[in-house]
């Protein structure tokens, strides 16, 4: 007998699988040319199982423990291969590990914003992205429906058919959903949990469980962004007239931050009266051919001598406008 007979004819008594490769979710012992011995030891590990395959046929799963290879305990793979129930000799099979531990924080995230039907705003375009955890839970289910005889099969393997998976879903869950898109970004994490549920049924059919999932941002293009901005601080102040108000206030103190104030800009008297004939035109009820309340009035007098003790208008500058104001009153 030849060395390549002898070692043909090697017998395997100790199956085990030391998760040495990093990155597997599936792998295959090494039985190639070699029989497993009866009564032989499998050792599955804690957050492992061990599959049985004859000839691409599924047979018995064997979860954590120490177990010996006898007909008692292999009922499937016996049948298929029609064994007598007190067969002693070894046997040949293939012999797959699966990791059924969490896989956690893997990533998913929009690489191309999805254009979805908003209640509020109509056609828009969303992106986001955030995390998930999930499981193998039925190794059986996995090796028919994903990774058949091979060798090896990654983590990353999966990933990347699970996120196209988790895109599609939410496209189709945002199509149809009769949420909005503020809405959504003020609960993140109801939204999250609306689409786990929705998900979990895409990632039971490869025989996981989706343990976990969140959203973590939701975002709009940049230009709708900055209409919601707008549109928030219009809300804020209650309508136009208000809004304009509040837009030269806030133009006034900007220009008084600046060093020497709205006058040291060259701003001048023309800039101050105009700052002023402002907040007269926008206060309620207030423009050009009607007469303000006496309490408009004041209350205009009020701000221009708070823009006099910033420096922004001079006292003169002040005076003049303080007694043309006075006038509307008569």
């Amino acid at each position: 007998m030849g060395l390549f007979d002898a070692f043909k004819k090697q017998f395997i008594d100790v199956i085990e699988w030391s998760e040495d490769q990093s990155g597997l979710i599936q792998y295959r012992f090494p039985v190639i040319d070699k029989e497993i011995q009866n009564g032989g030891q499998l050792t599955v590990r804690e957050g492992q199982m061990a599959l049985f395959v004859d000839e691409g046929k599924v047979a018995d799963l064997f979860g954590p423990g120490l177990h010996h290879l006898t007909t008692n305990n292999l009922p499937i793979l016996t049948n298929l291969n029609n064994w007598d129930k007190a067969f002693e000799s070894p046997f040949k099979s293939d012999v797959y590990f699966f990791v059924t531990r969490d896989m956690v924080d893997q990533r998913w995230g929009t690489p191309n914003p999805i254009t979805i039907r908003d209640k509020d705003f109509g056609h828009i375009r969303l992106r986001a992205h955030g995390t998930y955890t999930f499981k193998l839970e039925d190794p059986k289910l996995f090796f028919e429906k994903v990774s058949g005889t091979r060798g090896e099969y990654t983590i990353d393997e999966i990933n990347n058919q699970l996120v196209s998976d988790i895109l599609t879903g939410i496209s189709s869950y945002l199509g149809q959903a009769d949420v909005a898109f503020l809405d959504m970004a003020a609960n993140q994490q109801k939204f999250s949990d609306s689409l786990k549920e929705v998900l979990s049924k895409d990632f039971s059919q490869y025989g996981l469980k989706l343990q976990d999932f969140n959203v973590q941002n939701l975002s709009l293009p940049e230009e709708l962004q900055e209409y919601l901005d707008k549109k928030s601080q219009m809300n804020m102040v209650g309508n136009l007239n208000q809004y304009a108000q509040f837009e030269s206030a806030d133009s006034i103190k900007t220009a008084a931050a600046n060093e020497g104030g709205a006058a040291g800009m060259g701003v001048g008297l023309g800039a101050g009266i105009s700052m002023g004939q402002t907040m007269m035109n926008n206060m309620p009820g207030g423009n050009n051919n009607s007469n303000p309340s006496e309490d408009d009035v004041l209350a205009t007098i009020e701000k221009l001598h708070g823009m006099k003790e910033k420096g922004i208008l001079s006292e003169e500058e002040f005076n003049a406008k303080k007694a043309e104001l006075l006038k509307k009153l008569t």
